[in-house]
């Protein structure tokens, strides 16, 4: 198969020439393909001028795909979270040692140690959504 960005072109070209008929063919590159002259508008007592009808693919395809690529980014998104979540843990640790023993603030050791567990309480449920999620989008069709 060629270069990506060539491929990407060419579907781009084929998909104005559809939409805005054989007159965005003019100044269109090439793609290799044989293209037809653009016909002359007929007069309208010969009848109604068609267009020739292309076969896209299936609309349940592209919206598969779609649901699939944002499915993926959500994903990416809530791993993200696990991991700043986990790093909020570890630096929470840091600092309920540095309250407790090298300050010796007594007062704020039970605050700081509620925060860790609804920190940790929250990566562990996260960390369940991420399997369940990674699960549903193993699970959508892949865009192949």
């Amino acid at each position: 198969m060629g270069d990506p960005r060539n491929v990407a072109h060419a579907k781009k070209v084929k998909q104005e020439k559809h939409h805005k008929g054989a007159q965005a063919a003019k100044g269109a590159p090439q793609t290799g393909k044989k293209t037809t002259p653009p016909k002359k508008p007929q007069a309208a007592s010969e009848g109604p001028v068609t267009q020739p009808v292309e076969t896209a693919p299936a609309p349940a395809q592209t919206a598969d795909a779609a649901k699939l690529e944002k499915s993926v980014a959500v994903l990416a998104q809530l791993k993200d979270m696990e991991f700043h979540s986990r790093a909020n843990i570890e630096k929470l640790a840091e600092l309920s040692l540095t309250i407790e023993d090298e300050l010796k603030q007594k007062a704020f050791v039970e605050s700081i140690s509620a925060v860790y567990s609804a920190e940790e309480a929250f990566r562990s449920k996260i960390a369940e959504l991420i399997e369940a999620y990674q699960a549903e989008c193993d699970r959508l069709p892949s865009a192949r």
